[in-house]
């Protein structure tokens, strides 16, 4: 059997739940911040902008989208803020990974470089539908 480079079964559920995990508990740290509601609102959806790179192609677009979608850079802001003990900066890295929590646990993953479509976490859109159809038909004829 050859790897698509997707995450299926278990460990898939094992993400969403992770995800969830991280999507709530970031939701409670920032109430914490006794920063305004309007900074979540206001920001949630910031790190969607990194798709703006795809503009010049897939390779640069994966890389821009997954640097804005994956953990190292919330984490550093999350330490500066912590060091410099600014609670706005706390706040925005509580709505980042707020972001990253939703977002996988919709089925958004890290990209690769093939199509904006093709994530770790399976494809997107009308990708996944063909896909599944794919796969139920191949099912299918094997028995």
């Amino acid at each position: 059997m050859t790897s698509s480079g997707v995450v299926t079964g278990v460990p898939r559920w094992w993400l969403r739940l992770e995800a969830a995990g991280l999507l709530g508990l970031s939701a409670v740290a920032f109430s914490y911040t006794n920063e305004s509601w309007w900074i979540v609102a206001l920001a949630f959806l910031a790190p969607d902008l990194s798709a703006i790179v795809y503009a010049y192609g897939s390779r640069w677009g994966s890389w821009s989208y997954n640097l804005a979608h994956a953990s190292p850079a919330p984490l550093a802001l999350l330490a500066l803020g912590w060091w410099t003990h600014d609670r706005l900066m706390l706040a925005l890295a509580l709505v980042w990974f707020m972001h990253l929590g939703f977002d996988r646990l919709l089925g958004y993953g890290l990209k690769y470089e093939d199509d904006f479509q093709h994530t770790h976490l399976g494809q997107l859109g009308a990708h996944r539908s063909r896909t599944t159809t794919t796969v139920r038909v191949t099912e299918r004829s094997s028995d």
